[in-house]
């Protein structure tokens, strides 16, 4: 696997514009991810909001996003890829324009619970649909994903703070806009997908985390997405920047988390194997977020370690996302909405938890709290590895 996905990124094939169109609108989708950052302060200033009330603009996103993925298996299989995908993208159209329009804070956590079901709908098959109609094959397909990825996260804070300069609204509406092209995009150009013959089931991914190695992926995913959105939801109320500063720095992290997730990720797997590799990964984000936990008061410190940090996340993400492909005896789809129910549900609790506790005891306490989490995501790996051990004698 390993030295297919280092073929892959070395080979131009040409790819049909769908599969261009796919990719066009996993940027979009990625970018909700980071789009809210650097509007979280201006968001909670201009509707007399708490931080900890604004971070439900993650946790309502992650919730429902990663319940939704019970479901995905299910709807793929009964309306078909290119439908699911317009379904996805439609949701997102819509409550993203009814997130801009709103003009109080519960609002738009509510709303933004409905784009979090688009986006679930979206991620769980775009990858599939990627595979399904490139050419180059799966490695090739992988790369194409992982880059849309990167961008959509890098490019997402950028946007937000560009147009949430003008207004906190302006990237919620833009989302919006950027949608509907990549809808009509598909609607015309993607071709009908076979369905699967076998009809999925709400309680196939739970059942695939009967599957000790999925499990630990699932377990470390959940530990490990605390401290990720940690830094997502909170660093920004602590970096004293305007929407313009906020994203730029988010620019900073998402370009580092970008390049190390398709460039990076790959050889280290391929020199030293995934399970080391993530246990380094996730020691050097969790020292990081020590570092911003002890420096909390010093601005510089928490912005370099932000657009640090983007270095370990890409690639831990990237490991892990293999790791999860790989593990379990059953499909892909399968195995990635299996984990990814469990990773989102804690990218839920990680945001409304940091904020918390700073409100409750200092703005020190979430970055170490942080910290711990991920801490505690290293030891699952590193204590799991008999259970992970044939992921590497796959991947070589």
């Amino acid at each position: 696997m390993n030295e297919e996905l280092l073929k892959a990124q070395g080979k131009s094939a040409k790819q049909p514009l769908v599969v261009w169109a796919i990719f066009f609108a996993c940027i979009i989708s990625f970018m909700g991810l980071g789009l809210v950052d650097p509007i979280l302060p201006a968001i909670a200033d201009q509707l007399h909001a708490t931080p900890s009330q604004v971070s439900l603009l993650f946790s309502s996103y992650n919730l429902i996003t990663g319940v939704a993925m019970l479901i995905t298996g299910v709807v793929s299989s009964r309306i078909g890829v290119k439908w699911t995908l317009l379904t996805g993208i439609l949701f997102t159209i819509i409550f993203a324009a009814l997130a801009g329009a709103s003009n109080g804070i519960w609002e738009i956590v509510g709303f933004r619970a409905g784009w979090g079901f688009g986006n679930s709908l979206f991620i769980a098959t775009a990858l599939s649909a990627i595979v399904g109609l490139s050419f180059g094959g799966t490695a090739k397909a992988i790369i194409l994903y992982e880059a849309a990825i990167g961008l959509g996260i890098s490019v997402g804070p950028l946007l937000g703070g560009e147009l949430g300069s003008i207004s906190w609204r302006g990237p919620f509406f833009g989302v919006s806009v950027l949608m509907i092209i990549a809808f009509l995009a598909l609607l015309f150009k993607m071709p009908q997908v076979p369905k699967p013959k076998v009809k999925g089931s709400v309680l196939d991914p739970i059942k695939a985390l009967k599957f000790p190695g999925l499990f630990l992926l699932g377990l470390t995913a959940f530990l490990y997405n605390i401290g990720f959105f940690t830094l997502m939801a909170y660093s920004p109320f602590v970096m004293n920047l305007d929407e313009h500063g906020l994203g730029y720095v988010f620019l900073g992290w998402g370009l580092c988390l970008a390049f190390t997730s398709v460039f990076v990720a790959p050889k280290l797997q391929a020199k030293f194997g995934t399970i080391k590799s993530m246990c380094v990964m996730l020691t050097l984000f969790a020292l990081t977020l020590l570092a911003m936990g002890i420096w909390t008061d010093s601005s510089t410190t928490v912005i370099v370690a932000v657009i640090i940090a983007g270095l370990f996340l890409g690639t831990n993400n990237t490991l892990i996302t293999t790791a999860v492909m790989q593990v379990a005896p059953v499909e892909r789809a399968t195995a990635s909405a299996a984990y990814s129910f469990v990773r989102f549900i804690g990218g839920a609790i990680g945001p409304w938890l940091a904020n918390k506790l700073a409100e409750s005891y200092s703005p020190h306490v979430p970055f170490v709290t942080g910290a711990i989490f991920v801490l505690f995501a290293m030891l699952v790996v590193a204590f799991g590895r008999k259970q992970l051990k044939h992921v590497d004698k796959i991947a070589h």
